[in-house]
Parts: structure tokens; C-alpha cells; sequence
């Protein structure tokens, strides 16, 4: 009796560390299939390995929450973790010379969040020299074969499905034959991160609905900027039904309703941030899927180390995109997407304690 009471004590621990993931197979393949899995997350490592990330940017708190799991779960396992931010999507030659750098600092290993998928084609051996690199959040070019060389394994969520979230959303609001309704598009830098696949997975779901894009407005993922488009759109459209876009543009959305004294327009935003949470409880903003930012950002750190100590990996992971609206905010979910409010970005991380 005793054994089997140990035995339940043990089972019971493991499992508490479990997490449910979508594995995808094959790894890194167009027609890749999701499957359901339990993945447990490792307790420490066998010597403190130099890992490198190197992020598009931190101007907003989607990539400040990959950064808090990302330094919590270095913490944890005493590995060494040297961070740095291109500053934008369009600082191309900036993240490029920070791949350099990784390499001069003498990295194990490198997690990537590209600024564009196929910016390194043909380049990546050139600025690592043979370093495993670990793609997440942002797609990278699979077909090339420079790259294919260096990318070991990946995690982030296919941000078609994202923006297909946000379009099922609408769509059950407004059916076809229901009244049509005007959506503007707002999803951010057009030739940078996820944007087409969201648009592509946005467009899909909306396809036999009575919701009808009647613009889109590209930029990047500045608060300046996106306050400049919708003051255009403010100037262009007097009819828009809904703003549609990514986190910043929705964050930018509520302030800039309020201040022009518009109430008949409504916000949906296609990821999650601190901003659009609030917007989110305060029933500012209607519905945002996340993809557990947070969670996105141990798994990968996890990823890392299981290659690097020859442990046994998934190659091809993502969380489970949660769907939140106002009346449904779980708090693990939130747990797992959102840094804790007093965070503050964090670059260096070293036998167990961040240094700043």
C-alpha cells in the first residue's frame, strides 16, 4: 500500500508538469498535421549552457511576455541566456548583426523570432558559422537549403490559425443573410512577421459570412503608427462597423474611439497583450485569441536544451490557441500568455539570477 501511495505521489508530480501541446508532423512541412501530446518540461541542465535570443523587437508586451518565459525558465534550469531586440521589423541588417554577435560571444545554441521568413536564405551560415538554431513564433523559409541546415527544431503557432480565430469569430456574430457589416484591417507591417498568414486564415473564416473588409491598413507595430492609420480611417470611413487588427492597433483603438467621441465602431484584436486584456475586461474590446506567449517562450528554452543534452524532443511545437472574449478569461491562460505586471525586460541571464 505504501508503494502505491509513492507511486501516485510521484505520478501526481509529473503530472503537474505536463502540458498539453499541439505536435506537429512532419516537422517544418506545408501539409504538417497537428496532433494533441503531453510535453514535460525539463528541471534543470547538465552545465550552464550559453543560449542566445534574438527577438524582431520589444515595443509591444507580446515579445515582453516571450521575454519573461524565456528568462524564467533560464533561471530555472542555471542555463546562461543573452537576449537582443532588432528594435523593429524592418531592422533587417540590425538583427543580422546581432546573429553575428551571438556567434563573437560564443553561443551553444540561438533562438530566432525572424523580423522576415525569408530574409536569411542562403545567409544564415554566413552569420552563425554552425551554430543549432531554434526557430520561434515567426516562420522562416523551410524550402531553403541554407536554412534548413542550421534550424533543429521549432515552436510557435501557425498565426493562420490565429487570424482564422479571430474571422470564426465574427462570422458566428454575423452569418450569411444576417446584414452585412464593415470590418477595417489593420493587422500590422505587410511584409513582416506573421501578417499574411493571419490575413490568409482571417479572410478564410469570413469567406460565407456577412462580414465585408472594406479596407486594410498596413504598418508596423508602433503605437504612433497605428494611431496615424486609424486617424486616416477616421478621416476616410464614417460607416465601419468593427476594428480589426493586431494587438497594438486594438490597444491604439480604444483610446482613440474615446478621444474622437466614436461609439458605433466595435475592437477585435488577432493576439493577445496587456493592453488588450484590459481592453478585453473592461468589454472595450470583444475577442482575442492567444497563443500562451509565456508557455510559447519556456517551450522553446526547453527545446533548446533538450537538443543540446541529446534528450529526446519534439522537433515542431506550439501551445493551444485560446480563444477570450469578456465573459471568458481563464486565468491560466492568461498565466501562461501575460508577464506579471511589474516585469521589465530582462537581456542577461546567469547562474540562476537575471543581471540587468
Amino acid at each position: 500500500m505504501r508503494i502505491l501511495f509513492f507511486i501516485f505521489i510521484i505520478f501526481s508530480a509529473q503530472s503537474a508538469f505536463a502540458l498539453e501541446v499541439i505536435s506537429y508532423q512532419p516537422p517544418f512541412q506545408t501539409d504538417k498535421k497537428p496532433t494533441k501530446i503531453q510535453y514535460t518540461l525539463l528541471t534543470s541542465a547538465t552545465k550552464p549552457w550559453k543560449v542566445c535570443a534574438v527577438y524582431p523587437h520589444l515595443k509591444d508586451s507580446y515579445w515582453l511576455s516571450i521575454n519573461y518565459g524565456m528568462v524564467e525558465q533560464a533561471k530555472k534550469l542555471g542555463i546562461t541566456l543573452k537576449v537582443f531586440e532588432a528594435g523593429g521589423y524592418s531592422n533587417l541588417e540590425k538583427q543580422q548583426s546581432q546573429l553575428r554577435a551571438c556567434r563573437r560571444w560564443g553561443a551553444d545554441a540561438i533562438i530566432l523570432g525572424t523580423v522576415d521568413a525569408h530574409a536569411y536564405n542562403g545567409k544564415l551560415s554566413a552569420l552563425i558559422g554552425n551554430i543549432p538554431v531554434f526557430l520561434m513564433t515567426n516562420d522562416i523559409d523551410f524550402t531553403d537549403p541554407d536554412i534548413r541546415k542550421h534550424i533543429k527544431a521549432k515552436v510557435g503557432v501557425d498565426w493562420y490559425e490565429m487570424g482564422k480565430a479571430a474571422g470564426i469569430y465574427l462570422a458566428k456574430q454575423h452569418p450569411k443573410g444576417s446584414g452585412k457589416v464593415r470590418i477595417a484591417w489593420l493587422p500590422g507591417p505587410q511584409l513582416r512577421g506573421g501578417t499574411k498568414p493571419v490575413t490568409k486564415g482571417f479572410k478564410a473564416a469570413i469567406a460565407n459570412s456577412d462580414v465585408e473588409i472594406v479596407t486594410t491598413l498596413w504598418d508596423d507595430n508602433s503605437k504612433e503608427l497605428q494611431r496615424n492609420l486609424l486617424q486616416q480611417l477616421f478621416s476616410d470611413y464614417k460607416n465601419i462597423d468593427y476594428i480589426v487588427g493586431g494587438a497594438v492597433a486594438a490597444e491604439v483603438a480604444i483610446s482613440e474611439l474615446r478621444t474622437n467621441h466614436i461609439t458605433n465602431m466595435k475592437i477585435v484584436s488577432t493576439y493577445l497583450s496587456h493592453g488588450v486584456y484590459r481592453g478585453l475586461r473592461r468589454h472595450k474590446i470583444l475577442f482575442a485569441p492567444t497563443d500562451n506567449m509565456v508557455e510559447q517562450a519556456r517551450l522553446s528554452i526547453d527545446q533548446t536544451v533538450r537538443y543540446l543534452e541529446k534528450k529526446p524532443m519534439e522537433l515542431d511545437i506550439a501551445p493551444l490557441i485560446t480563444d477570450l472574449t469578456p465573459q471568458h478569461l481563464p486565468a491560466a491562460a492568461i498565466r501562461n500568455s501575460l508577464s506579471p505586471a511589474g516585469f521589465r525586460p530582462s537581456f542577461y541571464v546567469n547562474n540562476h539570477h537575471i543581471s540587468r
